[in-house]
């Protein structure tokens, strides 16, 4: 069972859970539904385009109670302070006005600190909201360098502040254990909770939200993972431990997933370095592109993209046999090799694109709009995606288009204004910073 595809069935096992934690009262309800109907107010649900969503808040939170279910957890954390962990996993990302999809501290403890629910909820758990502060800083990641300075600035500030930790130093070192744990969780917990598919996911909602190249997807994950096993080995084998035998088992099979990926990225990059690899792009024929296999083989590469990416999914297939739709393809070899990724697009007219575009030119029938570039993993970042762009600009000019149109991240966009690609922003967006911008191609 994937609990992370439904934040209602996560709600109901995070309260059984906490329950058997000894977390029964009223108040700790009253916490959870609160932090998920403002989550959800702020566009923060499930279907948010980035990784910090209410679903991960969510899965912190209940690994969290799992891990503490645990019972030889109970030798490093004392049952009076599971309500420390389950308020700090539940609003460590508590960042409801965020300008970027990575939650910042200094945002998160502000808004912490001047909720009137969120006090009155600490209140009614008889929760120090300093401890709760503190345990949150120290999920700061990377733990390390100038933000680790700052962050334990302020948790000692929060220690200062809280009478359960001031002058204290024992409890200090406790609390920034319990912290640590609590890091660990943050960083395990939604790679444990479902399959490679649900991990790649994940990975490249991240990506896409901040801003990252998709060459790039694959080589921070492995140095992520790298990180999280050795040098926080102590405490990600604690956390490791006390999963079940299934979650372990899914998180260690997402680490051996993107290992084995970044080996065939290192093979196609090397093949391509000496000249043994070929990528060509071909404009594909109607005859073709109503063949079943070569449908197929498009649709699989498309699922590849990150969901925000996917336009007009519901009728991908039958837009590819449109003779309106431009569309050409990355073949391995030469031009009858497999294909491992594609340019697709057509009249703007065809699409419905975000309300807040505004776009001029909408109705006459002048412009073309271009679809992100689709490529497998393992091929970006070798220039077959600018290829098919080309290639598309191209063919939009030969039927009499006088504009393209596209998303793309803005400083990728910037580079083309820049390059005198006769190209201007339309619509910036932000958090994601993955604007829409047009060309004129006369």
């Amino acid at each position: 069972m994937q609990l992370f595809a439904n934040p209602q069935t996560l709600r109901n096992e995070i309260i059984n859970l906490s329950v058997s934690c000894g977390l029964e009262k009223p108040c700790y309800t009253r916490m959870l539904d609160y932090t998920i109907k403002l989550f959800e107010s702020q566009g923060l649900g499930k279907d948010y385009y980035g990784y910090h969503n209410i679903t991960h808040e969510l899965e912190v939170t209940y690994v969290s109670m799992i891990v503490l279910n645990w019972k030889s957890i109970l030798n490093n954390v004392q049952p009076d302070d599971f309500k420390y962990l389950y308020a700090a996993a539940l609003f460590h990302d508590f960042d409801p006005q965020k300008s970027v999809d990575k939650p910042h501290e200094d945002n998160v403890i502000r808004f912490l600190t001047h909720d009137g629910s969120v006090k009155q909820l600490c209140q009614d758990a008889e929760l120090d909201l300093n401890i709760v502060k503190a345990l949150i800083l120290r999920t700061t990641y990377p733990w390390g360098g100038k933000l680790k300075e700052r962050a334990e600035k302020q948790i000692q500030e929060c220690f200062n502040e809280s009478p359960i930790t001031k002058d204290n130093p024992q409890m200090q070192e406790y609390f920034m254990k319990l912290g640590w744990l609590l890091s660990i969780i943050d960083r395990v917990s939604g790679y444990a909770l479902g399959d490679f598919g649900k991990a790649m996911d994940m990975a490249k909602k991240n990506a896409h939200a901040l801003a990252w190249h998709p060459s790039f997807i694959v080589k921070r994950s492995v140095a992520y993972f790298e990180d999280l096993l050795n040098d926080e080995a102590e405490m990600c084998e604690t956390v490791l431990r006390a999963l079940p035998k299934h979650m372990r088992k899914n998180f260690m099979d997402t680490v051996t997933g993107f290992l084995n990926l970044r080996q065939q990225e290192i093979k196609i990059q090397s093949d391509y370095l000496y000249e043994n690899l070929r990528l060509v792009p071909k404009i594909e024929s109607m005859k073709i592109r109503d063949d079943a296999d070569f449908v197929k083989t498009l649709v699989e590469i498309y699922n590849e993209l990150p969901m925000p990416l996917q336009f007009d999914r519901e009728h991908f297939e039958r837009t590819m046999k449109d003779p309106r739709t431009i569309l050409n393809t990355l073949r391995l070899g030469g031009s009858d090799g497999p294909i491992i990724g594609f340019a697709k697009g057509g009249p703007i007219e065809n699409y419905i694109l975000r309300p807040e575009i505004i776009d001029e030119n909408y109705g006459k029938n002048n412009t073309v709009f271009l679809e992100p570039i689709a490529l497998k993993m393992g091929y970006w970042g070798l220039r077959g995606g600018s290829e098919m762009r080309h290639l598309f600009t191209m063919q939009a000019h030969s039927m009499n288009y006088k504009y393209l149109t596209s998303f793309a991240l803005r400083d990728v966009i910037q580079k083309r204004v820049d390059g005198h690609e006769k190209a201007e922003f339309v619509t910036k967006f932000d958090p994601e910073r993955w604007d829409y911008y047009r060309i004129d191609l006369m």
